[in-house]
């Protein structure tokens, strides 16, 4: 793990508190607010150099895994996160769809981390990594619409004027930067380079947001008390699902603790960015996406420890 994605949560809560006390200054934080677009989209083309799409093919030659951590991932969870924010966030429009798109989207990163730590199937879990990715890509929109479209808080327009600039410009962006990198030395040492950052635009983008919208989110920080409890449940409940199914299955150990972590594990990048972009007048949606991963990584760290432990 690089060492800016070892130290994420250190390095996202710092961005939180500078881009807070920076949001005091009223020409700063105005000014900040023009910076978020362009350093999501130089951030996500990073991820999408970096996603091996010609492995795709390797996770369906264990279709039991993949079909599986399809379901259950992209048919079984969102039909939970509704669930769980409609019981406990519905009257709070903007968590409940921050909550909705924190949980609706597997993590693309730093879950293989905690599977080499777990001793799961590591290249299993590598290969289903583009699947999850090129999935929530194609379904984040449609869950949005499906649960959230008459919230009020979206304009379907805005959604996907947002999808264009923070999705397809830099998938298209990559594709070409992958290619540039097959035919240039130099294109490929730069790159090389460069894919190690998203981290990185990812910490300066959510800087920026927070300088620019910063005194909202204190005047209504109260409301991350309603975060906790559903998202402990999510926990709860998926650990559960994802072990119980796994044996039921009579998956090998190794790869009922990758099914396990690909199914808890959330926080992707790309949700971030469409909630910064497309609820740029909601702050607390992103809020919520922010607050996840501080929940999430101890919750991960203990859960592939206990895996570790397992026998049978």
């Amino acid at each position: 793990m690089h060492v800016l994605e070892k130290y994420y949560t250190v390095i996202i809560m710092a961005c939180v508190l500078i881009g807070l006390a920076l949001g005091q200054f009223s020409p700063v934080a105005d000014g900040a607010g023009y910076f978020i677009t362009p350093l999501l989209m130089v951030m996500l083309t990073l991820i999408f150099i970096q996603v091996p799409v010609s492995d795709i093919r390797k996770a369906f030659q264990n279709k039991r895994f993949s079909l599986t951590s399809v379901v259950i991932n992209f048919i079984w969870t969102p039909i939970l996160a509704w669930s769980l924010a409609s019981i406990f966030l519905a009257e709070h429009p903007a968590l409940f769809i921050g909550f909705i798109m924190l949980m609706v989207t597997p993590c693309t990163d730093w879950y293989l981390a905690f599977t080499n730590v777990s001793k799961g199937n590591l290249p299993l879990s590598t290969a289903i990594l583009p699947v999850n990715l090129i999935l929530q890509l194609v379904l984040l929109p449609v869950y949005l619409l499906l649960f959230v479209g008459t919230s009020g808080l979206m304009d379907p327009s805005e959604l996907l004027w947002s999808i264009l600039l923070v999705l397809v410009i830099p998938f298209l962006l990559a594709i070409l930067f992958r290619y540039g990198r097959d035919l240039n030395a130099k294109i490929r040492r730069v790159t090389d380079i460069a894919v190690q950052l998203p981290v990185l635009f990812l910490a300066l983008a959510i800087l920026a947001m927070f300088t620019h919208q910063g005194q909202i989110l204190l005047d209504n920080i109260h409301f991350l008390s309603w975060l906790l409890l559903p998202i402990g449940l999510f926990f709860l409940i998926n650990y559960h699902i994802s072990q119980r199914t796994g044996k039921v299955l009579q998956m090998p150990l190794a790869d009922q603790r990758s099914l396990t972590l690909t199914t808890l594990a959330r926080n992707s990048p790309v949700a971030l960015a469409i909630a910064l972009t497309a609820f740029d007048h909601e702050p607390m949606v992103a809020l919520a996406l922010i607050i996840g991963p501080l929940i999430e990584l101890p919750v991960l760290s203990f859960i592939s420890k206990l895996l570790q432990r397992q026998s049978h």
